[in-house]
């Protein structure tokens, strides 16, 4: 009798920053402990492929902990060690920016297979470096792009490539919320966030996002105009002691795209939200016009747009929401995080080249230093490819 019961590979993982907000929501809980508590996933050739994680960290007792409630059999505050054993197949990094670099280098001279958050450097220098150490040594590797993976961003990728929009004219981006000071109400974000000592700005938190949300839907940055601010100067840290902000905590950007179309996206810390979502872009094109966000998309084609004339005098009557039509989900959508790991995954197993490299990863970091330096002379800076050796 043939035994029809499909191969499993199991892969073991190190989680470096595991324990942090995005690391341990997003990337241990929702990814990584929910493949492994499904007994793994599918490849289209029948093999499984389930995930084994070993945490790493600088406290053991936080970790203990961490590895007890989830059912997790292995953590360790020695890297170095980890790096150095074979069960150990990938490297994955969820540090602070500033720590990133460092660790990254490590992982690839030890010949890891890495996935890592962005940015993937303080500097667009080094993350060009990153990239091609990991390329001389012959490492694969793998930059988080999660927002292409949102729901809604994957309806818009739908409606660009059944040529709904037409030619794109135009993308208006407005990310942001009210993160609360910190004196009478806790703040939602750390406080190294708000300074840029300590590797904080919402240009480099946010930009690396913009770059690959850009040149993977509407196309390549070719230039970009950024007005950043401090709006709000003083704050308190998770001590409730007050600092003074020295990172911008709101960003004005234009960006030129290649092909013509333009887009502006608004990101800020210090706004309170008037829309349906904390994302939401709105896409115009010749054709029709969508306005999606983190989940929903609505989209309002040519033949259906109303006929609005500027009359300051009457009252318009036209309800110009209940013009657009929604978009339905026609699918299951994953959770954005999980469905990037499992696409990387997969791609590792079955050895194919994999886009969002570090060298996308080094992209993001171009688009905001470009970002930086056009809020620190006031001009308009063009992006130049990068190539490497």
């Amino acid at each position: 009798m043939t035994d029809t019961t499909p191969a499993v590979r199991e892969i073991g993982i190190i989680m470096n920053g595991a324990s942090g907000r995005m690391g341990y929501r997003q990337h241990l809980v929702r990814s990584i402990l929910a493949i492994r508590d499904e007994g793994g996933f599918e490849l289209s050739d029948g093999t499984k492929v389930t995930v084994r994680p070993l945490l790493v960290g600088r406290s053991e007792a936080k970790l203990a902990e961490l590895a007890q409630r989830h059912g997790i059999e292995d953590y360790t505050t020695d890297l170095d060690a980890a790096l150095a054993d074979p069960k150990w197949e990938i490297y994955a990094d969820f540090l602070v920016t500033k720590a990133r670099a460092t660790a990254l280098r490590k992982a690839i001279a030890a010949g890891k297979t890495i996935y890592t958050e962005k940015p993937t450097a303080e500097s667009l220098e080094e993350a060009i470096e990153l990239a091609q150490l990991a390329k001389d040594a012959g490492v694969k590797a793998g930059v988080v792009h999660d927002k292409l993976y949102l729901p809604g961003l994957q309806k818009a990728k739908r409606l660009i490539d059944s040529g709904f929009f037409g030619r794109i004219l135009s993308v208006r981006g407005e990310f942001g919320y009210w993160v609360f000071e910190g004196d009478w109400q806790p703040a939602q974000r750390p406080s190294w966030n708000y300074r840029v000592e300590d590797g904080g700005g919402i240009i480099v938190d946010m930009f690396p996002h913009w770059n690959y949300v850009l040149e993977n839907l509407f196309g390549k940055v070719n230039t970009v105009y950024t007005q950043a601010s401090i709006h709000i100067p003083d704050r308190w840290d998770e001590n409730g002691e007050h600092y003074t902000t020295t990172a911008e905590d709101a960003a004005y950007g234009v960006f030129e795209l290649e092909g013509g179309a333009i887009a502006q996206i608004n990101s800020s810390w210090t706004t309170r939200v008037n829309r349906d979502e904390l994302v939401e872009f709105h896409i115009d094109g010749t054709h029709g016009s969508a306005v999606v966000g983190l989940f929903g998309a609505r989209i309002q084609p040519r033949n259906a747009t109303p006929k609005p004339v500027w009359n300051p005098d009457l009252e318009d009557t036209i309800d110009y929401d209940a013009t657009w039509q929604k978009v339905p989900n026609n699918d299951v959508f994953l959770n954005g995080f999980r469905q990037q790991w499992q696409e990387f995954l997969e791609s590792y197993v079955t050895g194919t080249d994999y886009p969002f490299d570090l060298l996308a990863g080094a992209r993001g970091m171009q688009l905001a230093q470009a970002g930086l330096e056009s809020n620190s002379t006031g001009a308009k800076v063009a992006l130049d490819e990068i190539v490497l050796n």
